[in-house]
């Protein structure tokens, strides 16, 4: 809720973004990914978090899951710090790091 707060969305942006659906997401949306990444440790200063991802997400989604999916998504660099967030968790959603 404070990422919705401060970055300006409503609340179904929030929840298309957590079911997966990524063709609307303006900048407002990107942002709150990003947000949403860094509030849960797992984006620190525009990079992956490897070890605060394996330890939250390995618990519900499996270690070799988890781990396939930062090999696959920690390189990502989207346009701004924004649309890298943003990346980062299509890329992890698409990659079945969370359930």
């Amino acid at each position: 809720m404070q990422c919705t707060q401060q970055e300006g969305n409503t609340k179904e942006q929030a929840i298309a973004l957590r079911n997966g659906n990524f063709d609307d997401a303006d900048d407002k949306v990107k942002c709150y990914a990003n947000c949403f990444l860094e509030r849960a440790g797992f984006i620190v200063e525009g990079q992956i978090n490897g070890d605060a991802v394996l330890q939250k997400l390995a618990p519900a989604a499996g270690a070799d899951q988890v781990k396939a999916a930062l090999a696959t998504c920690a390189s990502i660099k989207g346009a701004n710090k924004c649309d890298t967030g943003f990346q980062i968790y299509r890329c992890f959603y698409k990659n079945r790091a969370w359930a």
